[in-house]
């Protein structure tokens, strides 16, 4: 299986899952093994009429073997592991149409959706051999109430795990694919086991309380430490989920939560000294270079090395990757022509001239690249395709300083406030924009707007460099010129959020959220609303664990 689990399940349902086959010489007699035990399945079965079967044992084993192929970048020796057994072994099912779900995942090619759909829809009904028949009646009652786990053999139990976990990657992938059936998807998850949804429980524990009350409604959780607990747990194991609980852990932790605005442990520790750009550059390179079937991976490198080199300013290094993601990745073309274009606009133009380049015209192509997934804009390319509306009449209005804007959007400022030097880089920058904004001649109908990203970019700078006071009023500046701003609608929002930080770091908490809650309540309708209020949603979280801890005389009502 290739997704995500903890020991949870071992300890629930008393099972004894095989440690993960480490190193060739496993893989090579677990492939060994694969083979005498077909041959035996068939010698078996033959003249009989019925498909050969895989035990259980011997299906564990090959789904390790399968899992560290993987891992070791052979995803075509992976499914040629599977392929054979995938009709008649839930996990040869299961990780086989996994696989394939990553792939489209990566890829969004409609023949790799369609081939990881089929996949799914066969290995449910395989999954579907191994479960417990049950009646009318019996089914209905599970609706609400989870199968004793004492009723279940061994293999039923694993086979709820597996349609489990089929069925939620099923549901994810018609999301993707713009179709949103996921009715009979809640309906059936809400009755599995508890850690086949382990990190369904953490996302959903992001999510603000109003879609979190409806969710908990249908039956989910979202207890974060409960959800954070269980893929812990499921990490330190010897299972066969470990290195993917493991994989989950390390993606909520160094890319929801920077992106959600919530800072973790891991982020609270990093130290100019533990992390460098340098170290990461030559670690996505390397990743770049171990493989070539699956080239999304390299894709995901560049985005990672495109902002590793625009947190150190590094602009033309940043357009090469900006670059190779515009001409290979089909993720979200509208974005990575807008960051390439914004990337340029931080170039001396003699210089783009030599790369070739037209920034306006990259610009104009923005808005006929959006996205459309489940009948819906995606906020961050509506964005991007707003902000470059400036380039769409004869006379284009220059955005001010927008690579750093798209930082700021993707929470870049928070990793870059580890590292004083690069962050007094950037301020620097803003320092001239800000200046040559007071000395145009002939002001545009953005030019306060343009004032105010400013503004706010400086005072992000400035509070991650200590100096609050200058910070607030850089803030202030932007929510007192509410009434005049005529674009850029998100600025005051979150601009108030920013503040609610500052008076937070100041020890200010009654004031902190109350700026927040300010914001929260009194906005709508601005450009990226749910990306601030996922960030509000974490902000408070912390901050309310925090007041409860003060003494009561300092306690906000």
């Amino acid at each position: 299986s290739m997704t995500p689990n903890g020991t949870k399940c071992r300890k629930q349902m008393n099972l004894s899952l095989l440690p993960l086959v480490q190193g060739h010489n496993n893989q090579a007699s677990a492939l060994t093994e694969h083979r005498e035990l077909k041959q035996n399945a068939g010698d078996s079965q033959s003249g009989s009429g019925e498909s050969p079967a895989v035990d259980l044992e011997a299906a564990l084993k090959d789904s390790s073997a399968a899992l560290d192929l993987f891992l070791n970048n052979r995803f075509a020796d992976a499914l040629a592991l599977l392929r054979p057994w995938k009709d008649q072994s839930m996990y040869h099912a299961t990780g086989y149409s996994s696989i394939l779900v990553m792939q489209a995942g990566m890829t969004f090619e409609p023949k790799d959706m369609d081939a990881a759909m089929t996949s799914l829809g066969e290995s449910l009904q395989t999954c579907q051999r191994f479960r417990k028949k049950t009646g009318i009646v019996e089914s209905l009652t599970n609706l609400w109430y989870r199968q004793p786990v004492e009723n279940l053999t061994e293999e039923e139990m694993h086979a709820e795990l597996c349609y489990a976990e089929v069925l939620l990657q099923k549901a994810a992938l018609t999301f993707l694919d713009e179709s949103i059936i996921m009715e009979s998807s809640l309906d059936r998850l809400k009755q599995e086991s508890k850690p086949t949804v382990c990190f369904c429980r953490q996302m959903l524990s992001l999510l603000p309380a109003r879609v979190l009350r409806l969710m908990e409604f249908l039956g989910f959780s979202g207890d974060r430490e409960v959800g954070l607990s269980e893929l812990r747990e499921g990490a330190a194991s010897s299972s066969l989920r470990s290195i993917l609980s493991t994989l989950t852990l390390l993606m909520y932790h160094l890319y929801i939560t920077v992106i959600l605005g919530e800072q973790t442990l891991l982020q609270q520790n990093q130290t100019e000294n533990v992390w460098t750009s340098l170290q990461a550059q030559e670690k996505f390179l390397a990743c770049i270079a171990s493989q070539e079937e699956w080239r999304q991976i390299h894709h995901l490198c560049y985005w990672e090395l495109m902002w590793a080199y625009s947190f150190e300013q590094n602009w033309r290094e940043a357009y090469r990757y900006a670059d190779l993601l515009c001409k290979e990745s089909k993720w979200s073309q509208a974005i990575y022509v807008y960051q390439k274009a914004a990337i340029l606009s931080m170039l001396p133009e003699e210089e783009v001239t030599k790369l070739r380049e037209n920034v306006v015209e990259l610009f104009r192509q923005v808005d006929g690249l959006k996205l459309r997934i489940a009948g819906k804009s995606i906020p961050t390319e509506k964005f991007a395709a707003k902000k470059a509306q400036r380039y769409s009449s004869s006379n284009p209005v220059k955005l001010v300083v927008p690579a750093l804007e798209m930082m700021y959007v993707w929470n870049g400022f928070t990793v870059v406030g580890k590292r004083p030097r690069l962050m007094e880089g950037i301020l620097s920058t803003l320092e001239k924009a800000e200046e040559q904004l007071q000395e145009d001649p002939n002001p545009s109908e953005y030019h306060l707007d343009d004032q105010c990203v400013v503004q706010l970019l400086k005072g992000l700078c400035l509070r991650e460099l200590g100096h609050l006071v200058q910070a607030e009023i850089c803030f202030n500046h932007v929510i007192s010129s509410e009434s005049n701003i005529k674009h850029d609608n998100y600025l005051v929002p979150f601009t108030m959020y920013e503040l609610g930080l500052l008076y937070k770091q100041k020890g200010d908490i009654s004031k902190a959220i109350t700026v927040i809650e300010n914001a929260k309540t009194n906005y709508k309708d601005y450009n990226m609303e749910s990306r601030l209020h996922f960030r509000i949603h974490a902000a408070l979280n912390t901050m309310g664990s925090f007041a409860a801890k003060l003494p009561p005389s300092r306690t906000p009502a």
